[in-house]
């Protein structure tokens, strides 16, 4: 009797020496890419990446590679399968392992089949401009979706949150509707185009938060806790 084998099973035996590759890009500027992507992006015959990301990776991507710019995530998914038996190098923002498009990959093939490469997320390089730890810090994401940040911020185990934006629920609106909901003593950090010529970081205690009333460049915030942070 034959044997019948899923999909994932059949990528899994396609791919076994020759994985689809994820490339955390890190904070953006490419001098933050690690060696081992450098050499996937390389060694790849499709490069797949937003335009943004692609352009970045310019001085290392050649003519003879195919690029595939992301769009629809079903699409990607289709073509993905399609090219399976090519050298296929995916790069993400930030680090693989934080709100990247490894998930919904793993979901959709199988994890056994990704060779993730990580890198350093934004919330880390920014923490290191600031000469400072995150481990005590909670990090979370507004972008696109809903986070009671209101109520995380007064858990006493930690000292802060890290947030990734968006242009809804962006630095502004957020420390607006903190102020306006009686939090004091609390420090506001914005990390605008990280690691790029033109990056920007604004620190301001939250009673100045109408500063912020502007448009912002994609950015991570952080709101760190004053030593008398609770007390009245």
């Amino acid at each position: 009797m034959e044997k019948v084998i899923t999909i994932k099973e059949w990528l899994v035996n396609v791919v076994q020496l020759n994985k689809i590759n994820v490339v955390g890009l890190g904070p953006g500027n490419i001098k933050y890419l690690s060696t081992a992507g450098i050499d996937c992006i390389k060694q790849a015959e499709i490069i797949i990446g937003s335009t943004r990301q692609l352009s970045d990776l310019k001085t290392i991507i050649s003519e003879k590679q195919e690029i595939y710019i992301l769009g629809k995530l079903n699409e990607l998914i289709t073509y993905l399968k399609e090219n399976v038996e090519r050298k296929i190098t995916i790069i993400v923002s930030g680090d693989t392992g934080y709100y990247s498009l490894v998930p919904y990959l793993s979901k959709n093939l199988s994890k056994n089949i990704l060779n993730i490469i990580p890198n350093i997320s934004s919330y880390q390089y920014l923490f290191s401009k600031l000469g400072e730890n995150w481990q005590n810090f909670r990090l979370a994401s507004v972008h696109g979706r809903e986070f009671d940040y209101i109520k995380n911020i007064n858990d006493e185990d930690i000292e802060g949150l890290v947030l990734l934006t968006d242009d809804i629920q962006n630095p502004y609106e957020i420390t607006k509707k903190l102020y306006n909901n009686g939090i004091r003593n609390l420090t506001v950090i914005v990390g605008e185009n990280l690691s790029y010529d033109n990056e920007k970081i604004t620190i301001l205690e939250i009673e100045d938060y109408k500063k912020l009333n502007r448009k912002f460049d994609m950015n991570v915030l952080i709101l760190k806790k004053g030593e008398n942070y609770g007390k009245k």
